[in-house]
């Protein structure tokens, strides 16, 4: 099985700053990206942010200039630095790998989700 373990997550005023942080684990055979979406009520989870291992990064244009996405290959794990914090940024942020993975004798071609962390904007 494949584990996302996201960090960072919190209550910031507008203007503020936050990095939020994505670990992969467990039987990983290849990734294809590793990136961030967001999630608000009532509408469908968006990308914010993804990058490849080889370090292509595309960002959602609501984004781009504030936010900057990075890794640590080594450690399989992916950062979302979050500057310039508006309200309107205000969701559940979520961690996916699109790659795949190990089951038992097969490779597994999926996307993994993690469990997702709140980031509110509010004064």
């Amino acid at each position: 099985q494949v584990q996302l373990e996201e960090s960072g997550g919190g209550l910031v005023q507008p203007g503020g700053s936050l990095r939020l942080s994505c670990a992969a684990s467990g039987d990983i055979f290849s990734i294809k990206s590793m990136g961030w979406y967001r999630e608000v009520p009532g509408k469908q989870r968006q990308l914010v942010a993804a990058i490849t291992p080889g370090g292509i990064a595309n960002y959602a244009d609501s984004v781009k200039g504030r936010f900057t996405i990075s890794k640590d290959n080594a450690q399989n794990t992916i950062y979302l630095q979050m500057n310039s914090l508006k309200p309107e940024d205000t969701a559940v942020y979520y961690c996916n790998l699109e790659g795949q993975g190990i089951t038992g004798a097969l490779v597994t071609t999926a996307d993994y989700w993690g469990q997702g962390t709140q980031v509110t904007v509010s004064s």
